[in-house]
């Protein structure tokens, strides 16, 4: 049965509901996934020797095919399914029996799928628990749609709750204030299997500034940077002065496509500001998380800061 103790979120219910259906039935292992385009991602997992973050082809999937309408829910012996006997899955897998049922949004958009599989053919009475597992899949549902309404609430609730870590000059957020509220969201990312992005900004002239025209010059600099930023994003996102004339920006909810578009549009909101700044940005992957994101981004950034200085010689020359 189902644990008595009160679930705290989403997470433990879908630890719970995985740790029943374990028990339940004999299947090898259940998981519950994220689908974000091409990618099936293990939000958790029975088995431990299957790592949250992990991903798998989505096209290639038994998942896809159940989704598409293509085979049935429950399957004991998926080589007697079409579509399944066909799944590229096959060749790097024994699947005997499968499992999967659709875990969707509110607006009943697909989120991802609560799924087992077993190398072993199961009785064909298993295909009547599908009311039970389908019940369970629209709880995971109803309880995701629930908490996913109020993230951005609760997003803004953390922010107002730091005043202590914002930058006095600027006003933004601290190196303090960004470290705590990626680590807020890397766990969102876990939790949720959602994308997020970053992007790195660093002044091209702040030292010159601060040299010929003055320390206070060189301060609104640093504050007009600020200002720019802040004008650019969501409330849920974040913006940051990392120290120096480092800044960062935390994009929610942001995936490759979308964070590109932002960082070009970025550009030309300083371009029209009158501020030099080299920039650069990447993806969270399931498997690294946001802080292996930095790292990518702030290498996208020096790349970008030589390029500027490169084009900025070859027009002197």
């Amino acid at each position: 049965m189902l644990s008595s103790s009160v679930f705290t979120g989403f997470p433990q219910a879908v630890e719970a509901v995985l740790g029943f259906l374990r028990q339940r039935f004999e299947f090898e292992v259940w998981m519950l996934s994220r689908i974000e385009k091409d990618d099936w991602i293990v939000l958790q997992a029975t088995d431990p020797e299957i790592d949250p973050g992990l991903i798998f082809s989505y096209p290639n999937s038994y998942c896809k095919q159940m989704v598409e309408g293509n085979g049935p829910r429950v399957a004991a012996h998926c080589q007697l399914v079409e579509a399944y006997r066909g799944a590229p899955c096959n060749q790097s897998m024994q699947i005997g029996a499968y499992i999967g049922i659709p875990v969707s949004f509110a607006d009943g958009t697909l989120f991802g799928t609560l799924c087992a599989i077993d190398s072993n053919i199961q009785p064909e009475s298993i295909e009547g628990e599908l009311p039970l597992l389908e019940m369970l899949a629209q709880l995971l549902s109803t309880l995701l749609g629930t908490e996913l309404a109020l993230e951005d609430e609760k997003r803004i609730s953390e922010r107002d709750r730091m005043a202590a870590a914002l930058d006095p000059l600027t006003g933004i957020y601290n190196r303090q204030g960004w470290n705590h509220i990626l680590a807020l969201e890397e766990e969102r990312c876990r939790d949720y299997g959602h994308s997020a992005s970053v992007i790195a900004v660093d002044l091209d002239d702040l030292k010159p500034v601060n040299d010929t025209q003055g320390h206070a010059a060189g301060d609104e600099l640093l504050k007009a940077t600020a200002a720019v930023l802040s004008q650019q994003f969501r409330p849920g996102d974040c913006v940051a002065r990392h120290g120096g004339d480092e800044f960062w920006v935390l994009l929610v909810n942001c995936d490759e496509a979308t964070a590109a578009l932002i960082t070009e549009r970025l550009k030309g909101a300083f371009a029209i500001a009158g501020i030099r700044a080299s920039c650069g940005w990447a993806t969270r992957h399931p498997s690294h998380g946001l802080l292996r994101a930095m790292e990518i981004a702030d290498q996208a950034m020096y790349a970008d800061k030589r390029l500027r200085k490169a084009s900025t010689h070859n027009v002197v020359g």
